[in-house]
């Protein structure tokens, strides 16, 4: 679809039936989002958590990618990823991974069984984990906008879905500032199209200078917009042996934090994971004030649905150890 736009979805005969589904009119979270402070950035902007006794430190979730494996051989229908980790995990949150239906984005029937799939079992979507749209931080000015306009179906889809936000990259070519001031501009692009949905956009940290929590920082203070954040990512951050780089770039990232995930990627015979200590990066976490989704994504050794199972059980210990330290 050309030219995406709110005007030509919505006057779409074939969008109208689906259009339906969207719980929040658009027109509503265009105006709510006009009257927020455009300098207003996101550091600050949630009120800090202070948990009660016997209330969840976290949401759990699961990212489809965990599962990837499952997908890719055919042995699980992406439209039942959302029943499949509420029947195997008891968790009711998931993340999809665009490229698991990767031709669906504009076919609102499929999207519209997909959440009715899930409304089934009762659970909900969060995000939609965004690849292969091309770098938002192209150098070009008319190939950024381009990557802009290829996101904006992906908008919509999370909001068909019930979600709230998209994950994106904020990949670029060039200096330091160069990349900076790209990836900014296609960010507040894309999150200024997106907030008229009321959905909002969010960076993984993910390779290159987006794993580098000064010009990730750098970047967000730059977009400057409270719907456009950081999806802070466990794993994507002080690998080659920097524990401490990792620990502070999640410290960095989280008060720009819209989710959090929870990388995992190998584990040792008692189940605890040797390669971070997840006790003290869920600490950090909570040090935010951070109560919300925290979806599971694994990788590695041993893979799929065992991988998601031993990184639940290490999140529940975390969260035994957290409750005491904080006597609660």
């Amino acid at each position: 679809m050309s030219a995406l736009t709110r005007r030509n979805l919505f006057s779409a005969a074939a969008f109208a039936g689906a259009a339906a589904a969207i719980p929040v009119a658009a027109a509503e979270a265009a105006s709510a989002a006009a009257k927020a402070p455009e300098d207003a950035g996101l550091a600050g902007f949630r009120p800090l958590f202070k948990p009660r006794y016997g209330q969840a430190l976290w949401e759990l979730g699961v990212a489809q990618w965990s599962l990837r494996d499952l997908h890719n051989k055919g042995e699980l229908d992406n439209r039942d990823f959302g029943r499949f980790c509420k029947e195997k995990f008891g968790i009711s949150t998931v993340e999809w991974v665009n490229g698991f239906f990767k031709d669906k984005g504009t076919h609102f029937s499929y999207l519209a069984e997909m959440k009715q799939r899930c409304d089934d079992v009762g659970v909900r979507t969060n995000l939609i984990m965004v690849d292969g749209e091309g770098s938002l931080g192209e150098a070009d000015a008319a190939k950024r906008t381009q990557v802009v306009d290829n996101h904006k179906k992906w908008v919509v889809a999370s909001k068909l879905l019930g979600g709230h936000a998209i994950r994106v990259n904020a990949h670029s070519h060039g200096s330091f500032d160069e990349q900076a001031k790209n990836a900014a501009d296609g960010l507040r692009q894309l999150t200024e199209f997106a907030r008229t949905f009321g959905i909002t956009v969010c960076v993984e940290n993910h390779g290159g200078y987006s794993s580098n929590k000064e010009w990730l920082v750098k970047v967000m203070n730059t977009v400057a917009l409270p719907e456009c954040g950081i999806l802070p990512d466990f794993g994507n951050c002080g690998r080659g042996g920097n524990e401490t780089e990792r620990y502070s770039t999640i410290d960095a990232f989280m008060p720009f934090a819209q989710s959090v995930s929870v990388k995992s990627w190998k584990f040792n015979d008692d189940g605890s994971h040797p390669d971070f200590d997840l006790t003290r990066m869920m600490r950090i976490v909570n040090s935010h004030g951070w109560n919300g989704v925290c979806a599971i994504e694994s990788e590695g050794a041993p893979g799929g649905a065992r991988a998601v199972e031993l990184t639940l059980a290490a999140l529940k210990q975390a969260e035994k150890t957290l409750r005491a330290e904080m006597g609660i």
